[in-house]
């Protein structure tokens, strides 16, 4: 039987487990959770600070013993790869990937630093201010310098990885659009269209 003309074939695949799935919005929930918690709510700010630095921690182990779609070595490209895709973007050629493609794979990087250096610095920080958190103990009796450095880092990497949502927002509508792919339903289901649009 023949295909209809820019149809879309029914099958599908399983490319996010559940593992994924979790620490994806759980990440942005416990991020903007710990970015919006101030003043009166700074207990809220310190305890999801923690529950995403452990996330991360578990997120980065995944990633190198988690199912296929999960690896770093499965979406992490060269720069030159990354560029290219960029350029192909721009020019509506992309190809689409199953997985997470170059430019996905350089934001889930980049995500993941700016994200463990936020967390990182605030800890740092909370044990240099108030003696207390995790790596008090360490950061105890450290000159005034240090504790302004460290505030400047947490607040430009807190803010940076805003940024990098907002991006990552775009690109994510944008590849729906280019693809015929609703990727937001894709992360909260695993599963992806696991054929192309044909045009026979």
């Amino acid at each position: 039987m023949k295909t209809k003309p820019n149809s879309v074939r029914s099958s599908s695949v399983m490319v996010w487990d559940p593992l994924v799935r979790f620490f994806h919005w759980s990440l942005a929930i416990g991020f903007f959770t710990s970015y919006f918690a101030t003043g009166d709510w700074m207990p809220a700010h310190f305890w999801a600070g923690y529950l995403v630095f452990s996330w991360l921690l578990i997120r980065v182990v995944w990633g190198f013993i988690g199912t296929e779609y999960a690896r770093f070595s499965q979406f992490v490209f060269t720069p030159t790869a990354v560029f290219k895709y960029f350029k192909d973007v721009l020019f509506l050629r992309a190809r689409r990937y199953i997985g997470h493609n170059p430019a996905g794979g350089a934001m889930i990087i980049l995500l993941l630093l700016c994200v463990f250096t936020t967390t990182l610095s605030g800890m740092m920080l909370y044990g240099a201010e108030a003696w207390l958190g995790p790596l008090a103990g360490l950061m105890k009796n450290v000159e005034d310098s240090t504790i302004d450095s460290l505030d400047i880092v947490h607040e430009y990497s807190a803010n940076g990885t805003v940024i990098l949502v907002l991006i990552h927002v775009g690109g994510v509508l944008w590849e729906s659009v280019l693809h015929r792919e609703n990727l937001v339903k894709s992360m909260l289901t695993g599963k992806k269209r696991s054929e192309e649009y044909s045009d026979i």
